[in-house]
């Protein structure tokens, strides 16, 4: 992969052991997102992996509302932080 996860767990985790909770996962996410978005400007046919990107947005899509409806100041931060919706 072309980012170190660790890294990105320690940075948006809410606590020591945080490796999973909702900011996390849309951190990874965003990150694995990213990488595909940079993939696909090189490999345009590679429509099986496109699939997985879609898959992956919406996942993300889901966490941020989930996020949104149960800590605004949160999901106000990482949608910040990401650098998502403009």
């Amino acid at each position: 992969m072309a980012f170190e996860k660790s890294t990105t767990v320690q940075k948006y985790r809410t606590h020591e052991t945080d490796s999973g909770s909702s900011r996390v996962q849309v951190a990874l996410l965003t990150e694995r997102i990213n990488y595909l978005t940079d993939h696909f400007r090189t490999h345009k046919k590679d429509h099986h992996s496109r699939r997985g990107l879609l898959k992956m947005v919406g996942r993300r899509r889901r966490l941020l509302n989930y996020l949104k409806r149960t800590d605004v100041n949160g999901y106000r931060q990482i949608v910040q932080e990401l650098g998502l919706r403009y």
